[in-house]
């Protein structure tokens, strides 16, 4: 089997979408002795912000010597990255292994009614459990796909638990207020094993607290357990710096080079859960070694700078929340600088509050877009938010282009909106 092969199956099964629950998943991996038993792992959840936590964690695990297995989603670039040890994407050959491994499986599953129709999350997660056993990771990272007690990724007891952001996201689904979908998130909370929470709201984090009593799980609170101060951005290296204190250290001037207030939140959580989970690897840690680990951080598509002369960054901003932390960025961290917006997004969102969030940005010429892609909004459907001629870029590198001919140095452009059109934009430059 070829890789284009492996990976048209792959996506053959996109079509059934997502199928909340745990039935077919844990077949699939009963078919393969159930490696999700036989490794290690950190659990990490929330609307926004798991792929930078989860990277900021691998980085600070590869410092110590660990062997790490990630798996996110979406991918950015290729996606082999996916399924990922050490930061290097699973090799194509491995990939087509594991379709021949499991393409069999999911046939046999197909024809018993209850056990029919695995998804592509489901298969992709199946087989990524096989493949860091085989090939022995010390952890696995495990991203969460959506929501959290019925998704396929909740066959684990971590070793601790991460819950990065709650917001209003997938509600068609997770439920229609922050309460709802908090408590589908906290469904991967598991008994006696630590949760680190990241900066929730009031309702959420109530919701997290119940979870966390019913589990008897030890909780660590974002500016409580763990405390977090925001001291700026550094214009000079191009990070942002912050304080982190707990009942165990207190560090000041930490560096991350993922921009953004909101990457502070991510990497203090990540912090954390590096922090709970020494005792259970038995490694020691100090400043030195985290500042070490933090620099080596890259998370494609998330305020990531394509080029510094004339500045350009991109941005996945794909949902509400995602987009009003861009918003709190550019405000605060960019005023009073003369920005440039692009913003293409597909027709699963609910783009009206996103649109109208960076409307309030000040001193913004904002654009919107369309890309290639099968849902990815047209002119006409933007026209129905007050989009016009005047702001729409039929083709969005002629576009770039244009806007670059009009920025100077002291400009930006911020291109942001959908992960696969960030995806798009990234093979451009």
């Amino acid at each position: 089997m070829e890789l284009q092969e492996a990976l048209e199956w792959i996506h053959s099964r996109l079509p059934l979408g997502s199928r909340p629950g745990l039935i077919r998943i844990n077949a699939l991996l009963d078919a393969v002795d159930n490696p999700q038993k036989k490794i290690k792992t950190v659990h990490i959840g929330g609307t926004n912000g798991k792929g930078s936590t989860v990277t900021f964690l691998r980085c600070l695990l590869e410092e110590k010597g660990y062997t790490v297995g990630t798996f996110t989603s979406p991918f950015i670039e290729v996606f082999n990255e996916r399924i990922s040890i050490n930061g290097e994407p699973i090799p194509n050959e491995d990939l087509v292994q594991l379709v021949e491994l499991f393409q069999p499986i999911v046939e046999k599953l197909d024809q018993d009614e209850e056990l029919k129709g695995a998804t592509e999350f489901e298969i992709i997660t199946a087989m990524m459990f096989h493949y860091f056993y085989e090939k022995q990771v010390d952890l696995a990272i495990v991203e969460v796909g959506l929501g959290g007690t019925y998704d396929c990724t909740n066959v684990i007891t971590p070793l601790v638990t991460g819950i990065v952001t709650i917001g209003l996201d997938h509600m068609d689904i997770l439920g229609d207020t922050i309460e709802k979908i908090a408590a589908q998130k906290a469904g991967i909370i598991k008994p006696n094993r630590p949760v680190v929470v990241g900066k929730l709201s009031k309702e959420a984090l109530g919701v997290i607290e119940s979870k966390a009593v019913e589990t008897d799980s030890p909780i660590y609170r974002y500016n409580q357990e763990y405390q977090v101060s925001y001291k700026g951005f550094d214009d000079s290296s191009i990070e942002e710096v912050f304080t982190f204190k707990n009942d165990t250290v207190e560090w000041s001037d930490l560096r991350i080079p993922l921009t953004g207030r909101h990457q502070v939140d991510n990497a203090s959580v990540a912090l954390q859960l590096y922090l709970a989970l020494a005792d259970e690897l038995g490694y020691t840690f100090s400043k030195d070694s985290v500042q070490a680990s933090f620099k080596q951080a890259r998370w494609a598509g998330r305020m990531e700078w394509m080029q510094k002369n004339p500045p350009i960054i991109v941005d996945g901003a794909h949902n509400e929340p995602a987009v009003q932390v861009l918003v709190d960025n550019l405000t605060k961290e960019y005023h009073p600088k003369r920005l440039f917006t692009i913003f293409s997004a597909i027709n699963t969102k609910d783009i009206s509050h996103m649109l109208h969030l960076l409307e309030t940005v000040p001193n913004q010429h904002l654009y919107v877009t369309t890309f290639e892609y099968p849902k990815a909004l047209s002119f006409k459907e933007y026209q129905q938010f007050g989009i016009t001629e005047d702001n729409f870029l039929p083709d969005w590198k002629k576009g770039i282009d244009q806007i670059k001919a009009e920025m100077t140095e002291d400009d930006l452009l911020i291109i942001t909106g959908s992960l696969y059109f960030i995806s798009q934009v990234r093979h451009y430059f």
